[in-house]
């Protein structure tokens, strides 16, 4: 009778372990990772946007979600190669749209990532915008000396 007593009491932890653990969630934190910021200006984040992210070769989304309150989209790949994040965002001023490739090495950290021309050469474009404004208004300054008023005509019958 008693070894029945201590076996049942050796062996009752054993179903409790199991029972508490279908009432608790497990995780692991890992430093590893891909994460993107977007945002209008570097003080205005495209917060909540939607985005979705596709590996490489996949037709339908990896992972859909929304950027957190910091314009930021963050995903774990799963296999090397050419990720693309697609994103929807919302401004004052209308809907935006931006994609961005990110190539995977093998170890499944970020090798490089695209960005678009203009993001590139921001500089130049607004250079040359300004100089091509400045040169309009000159050349209908200088029109405006070459050609007379219209002057009104009087038609006496």
């Amino acid at each position: 009778m008693i070894f029945r007593l201590v076996c049942i009491l050796l062996l009752l932890p054993l179903f409790a372990v199991s029972w508490a653990e279908a009432h608790s969630i497990e995780y692991q934190v890992e430093n590893r990772g891909i994460s993107a910021r977007f945002f209008f200006l570097p003080n205005e984040p495209a917060n909540y946007s939607g985005y979705e992210i596709f590996g490489p070769g996949d037709k339908i989304p990896y992972q859909k979600g929304r950027t957190d309150k910091n314009g930021v989209a963050a995903f774990l790949p799963d296999r090397p190669g050419k990720w693309t994040i697609k994103v929807t965002a919302e401004s004052d001023h209308g809907g935006h749209a931006a994609s961005v490739d990110i190539d995977v090495k093998e170890s499944l950290l970020m090798e490089s990532f695209s960005k678009p021309l203009v993001a590139l050469h921001a500089k130049f474009f607004i250079g040359a915008g300004l100089l091509l404004g400045v040169f309009g208004i000159w050349a209908m300054w200088n029109a405006r000396r070459q050609y007379p008023r219209f002057k009104e005509h009087t038609s006496e019958e």
